[in-house]
C-alpha cells in the first residue's frame, strides 16, 4: 500500500477537537443516499483518523494556542469510498450551532474545549452546477432531512440555513464571479479532479484568498478527489505536487494537510485475484463497508470498458486515461518557451472553430523547424449564452499573420466560416487559403494519427501556449468502423461529450497546421530562399 501524507510528523503529538467531532457526527447524523441510507453514522478508521488530524489545533502556550494547525485540507480517495459522504458531514459541523468544531480554550490536561463557529458562511462547490446540487450538497441536504439536527435548520433547494438565521451554506458551481468577496468560514470543494478548466484554477483562488479575511472564525477548506489523471493540471494534481514539493523540502507550508492513499505499484492487475488485493488495498478500512469489490473486479474483465480509467478510480493510482487521443505529458516536453518564429518565416496555418458558443483557433507551424505556435485564439467564456466570435478581431488576426509570415498554406475549416475562407482565398489565393473539412473523417483521420505521430516522435515543437496544452488534453479518441492498411482501425478526435465546455478547437487547428507542414515537406517546400527565389512551386 502506498499512502502519501503531509506533514508526516511521526513523534509528534498535537491536541484535537477530533475526538469531539467524531462523536458529534455519530451521535447526530445520518448515512446518504445509498445502501446505508437514514442509518446512524459510523466512521471507520480512516475517517476517524483524517478528523482528528484535520482539527488539530495548536496546543496551550504557543504564540498560536488553540487556532487549527491546517488552513486547507485535501483528501485523495479511491472512487466509493464515501468521500462526498464525509465532506458533508464535516459541513454540517460546521455549521450547527453547538458542534465542537473550533476551540474556545483549554482544560487542565491541555485538551481543547470545542465549540460552534459564530455566524459561519460556506459554499459547498463542485465543477458543474449540476454536480454540486445532485453530489456533495444534496447528500448533505438529504443527510439533515433525515437526522434529529433536521429541527436546527431551515433546508431550502440550494441553501441550508440556521433557524436562528446566524449562518448560512450554499450549493454553489466553481465560477469565480460567485466566489469573490465571500466571508467564508468553511469550504467543500468536490471532486477536484475535474477541475481542470482556467474557471476552476480562478475559482478556487479566489476561495482560497477568501479563507484569510476572518481571523477570529479561523476559517479553512476540505478538498475531496479522486486520483487525477496526469497532465490535466487539476486542482488535485496540483495539489499532490504541492504536496511532494513540501515533502521534498522544495516548499515549506505547515498549514496544508494532504492525504493520498492507492495500491502499490507492485499489483499488477493481471488476475482478478490481484485486482481483487488492489481494490481492497486502495480502499482501506472503506473495503468491507461501502464497496461491492466482486463488482469492481468484474468491470475489468468487461472488454468495453477503460481499464486505465478503472485503475486510476478503483485503485486510486495516476494513470492516463486510454481514451485520450494523446499523451499530454509528452506534449509538455516537447515546449520551447525560449525560440520564437523569425518575422517573414515559412509557415503554414491551421483555422478551426464555431461562430457561436465555442471557441475559434488559428496556430502556426515553421516549416523548416516544426515548431508550433499559437497565433489567436477566443473563447466564449462559461456560462455566456450569448458568445458569438469576434470576427473582425479574427479577420485582423488572419491578415497580420499574412503579413507578418510567408504563409504557404493555411488550412481551414469552412464550417461557420465559409464566407470568410472564400474572402481570404480571395487575398491571398486559393492555392494558399485551402478549404479543409474536418467532419469528413477519412481525411482527418490520417492527419490526426501523423500528428500524434509527431508527438510521440518529438518530430514536434510548441511555444507552450497552455490553452493550447489544454485543447491538446481535451481531446478524446472516437473509432470509426474503418481499417487502415494494415487492418488498424482508424480514428478521429472530439470533446468528452457534445455540450463539454472543454474545448478543442486549438488542437484541430494544430492538427491542420501539422498537415499542411507535412504536404510542404512532401513537395520539397522546407528551404525559404529556394522558395522565394522561385525554385520551388507551391503543389
Amino acid at each position: 500500500m502506498t499512502i502519501l501524507t503531509i506533514p508526516n510528523d511521526k513523534g509528534k503529538w498535537y491536541p484535537s477537537l477530533g475526538g469531539q467531532v467524531c462523536d458529534f457526527i455519530e451521535e447526530n447524523l445520518v448515512f446518504g443516499p445509498g445502501d446505508l441510507h437514514g442509518e446512524k453514522a459510523k466512521l471507520d478508521d480512516d475517517k476517524r483518523a483524517f478528523i482528528w488530524r484535520m482539527y488539530e489545533v495548536f496546543p496551550k502556550g504557543h504564540l498560536n494556542e488553540g487556532r487549527r494547525r491546517f488552513k486547507r485540507c485535501a483528501l485523495s480517495l479511491a472512487k466509493g469510498v464515501a468521500k462526498t459522504e464525509f465532506g458533508a458531514w464535516i459541513a454540517a459541523c460546521e455549521l450547527h450551532p453547538e458542534a465542537p468544531v473550533r476551540c474556545y480554550g483549554f482544560d487542565k490536561r491541555g485538551n481543547p474545549l470545542g465549540g460552534p463557529v459564530k455566524f459561519p458562511y460556506i459554499p459547498m462547490v463542485a465543477f458543474t452546477e449540476e454536480q454540486s446540487d445532485l453530489l456533495c450538497y444534496g447528500t448533505l441536504k438529504y443527510i439533515l432531512e433525515n437526522c434529529p439536527l433536521e429541527r436546527d435548520f431551515d433546508i431550502g433547494i440550494e441553501r441550508i440555513m440556521r433557524k436562528s438565521g446566524d449562518g448560512k451554506l450554499e450549493s454553489l458551481a466553481s465560477s469565480p464571479e460567485g466566489r469573490d468577496g465571500a466571508l467564508t468560514t468553511f469550504q467543500v470543494e468536490d471532486e477536484t479532479h475535474w477541475w481542470t478548466q482556467p474557471r476552476h484554477k480562478q475559482a478556487h483562488k479566489t476561495m482560497m484568498a477568501n479563507l484569510a479575511k476572518r481571523k477570529e472564525a479561523d476559517a479553512w477548506g476540505l478538498e475531496v478527489t479522486t486520483a487525477p489523471e496526469p497532465g490535466q493540471k487539476s486542482i488535485a494534481e496540483e495539489a499532490m505536487e504541492y504536496a511532494q514539493a513540501i515533502k521534498e523540502g522544495k516548499v515549506k507550508n505547515s498549514k496544508f494537510y494532504y492525504f493520498h492513499r492507492q495500491a502499490d505499484e507492485s499489483h499488477l492487475l493481471d488476475t482478478p485475484e490481484d485486482i481483487r488485493a488492489a481494490v481492497i488495498e486502495a480502499s482501506g478500512p472503506s473495503a468491507a463497508v461501502w464497496r461491492d469489490i466482486d463488482a469492481i473486479v468484474a468491470l475489468f474483465d468487461d472488454p468495453g470498458n477503460d481499464v486505465a480509467y478503472l485503475e486510476r478510480v478503483y485503485c486510486n493510482r495516476l494513470v492516463k486515461s486510454s481514451l485520450k487521443a494523446f499523451d499530454i505529458n509528452e506534449w509538455e516536453q516537447l515546449a520551447d518557451k525560449k525560440y520564437k518564429v523569425p518575422d517573414k518565416a515559412l509557415i503554414t496555418l491551421g483555422f478551426d472553430g464555431a461562430m457561436f458558443h465555442d471557441s475559434v483557433a488559428l496556430v502556426g507551424t515553421e516549416i523548416e523547424s516544426g515548431f508550433q505556435f499559437v497565433v489567436g485564439v477566443w473563447e466564449c467564456p462559461y456560462g455566456k449564452k450569448d458568445w458569438q466570435a469576434p470576427v473582425e478581431e479574427i479577420e485582423e488576426t488572419v491578415e497580420a499573420a499574412f503579413e507578418n509570415y510567408n504563409v504557404w498554406r493555411m488550412y481551414a475549416d469552412p464550417q461557420y466560416w465559409l464566407s470568410y475562407t472564400a474572402k481570404w482565398a480571395g487575398m491571398y489565393g486559393k492555392e494558399k487559403v485551402v478549404e479543409w473539412y474536418t467532419n469528413h473523417p477519412t481525411q482527418m483521420c490520417y492527419s490526426i494519427e501523423a500528428f500524434a505521430t509527431a508527438i510521440k516522435s518529438r518530430e514536434l515543437s510548441h511555444d507552450g501556449h497552455k490553452g493550447l496544452g489544454r485543447h491538446i488534453a481535451n481531446a478524446f479518441k472516437q473509432e470509426l468502423n474503418k481499417r487502415d492498411e494494415q487492418g488498424k482501425r482508424l480514428w478521429v478526435i472530439h470533446k468528452e461529450r457534445p455540450d463539454s465546455p472543454n474545448k478543442i478547437d486549438l488542437a484541430m487547428a494544430a492538427i491542420l497546421s501539422w498537415r499542411g507542414r507535412l504536404d510542404a515537406v512532401a513537395l520539397g517546400v522546407t528551404n525559404r530562399s529556394a522558395y522565394e527565389d522561385g525554385l520551388i512551386t507551391i503543389g
